[in-house]
């Protein structure tokens, strides 16, 4: 005997990104995916600008030309505010492993906070680039 075969549930598919309202739980927690992949990327270019100003005093003073620019001074900026975001984010995420910030009151507050927080230190950042 053959088992009689499931119907589907016609089910409303939304797929317009643009009416999704996503809690700040949820943004906070995808730009921390999206700060750990840019800090990640920027480990190879901070680490090939070290090598080359260690390489030769030629080295140095092209490294310096380089880190110059504006256009790699805001770079630069931007690397420091992600890893500040990742920093302040993964910090929130230890505490909510330890067991605060769980409810959704909570959890919605510690996520302004860390964006707060990631905006001030990313002011610093800015002072200390330029």
């Amino acid at each position: 005997m053959s088992k009689p075969v499931k119907e589907r549930k016609s089910r409303p598919v939304n797929l317009d990104l643009q009416t999704i309202r996503f809690p700040i739980t949820a943004i906070v927690s995808i730009l921390h995916r999206i700060a750990g992949i840019i800090t990640f990327v920027a480990v190879g270019i901070l680490l090939w600008l070290l090598s080359l100003s260690l390489s030769s005093p030629m080295g140095f003073m092209e490294a310096s030309h380089i880190v110059n620019g504006f256009f790699v001074k805001f770079v630069l900026w931007g690397i420091l505010t992600a890893l500040a975001y990742h920093i302040v984010g993964g910090i929130r995420h230890l505490l909510m492993d330890m067991g605060y910030f769980e409810e959704l009151e909570s959890g919605a507050l510690s996520a302004k906070i860390s964006l707060v927080i990631t905006l001030v230190l990313s002011v610093l950042a800015g002072v200390l680039v330029w």
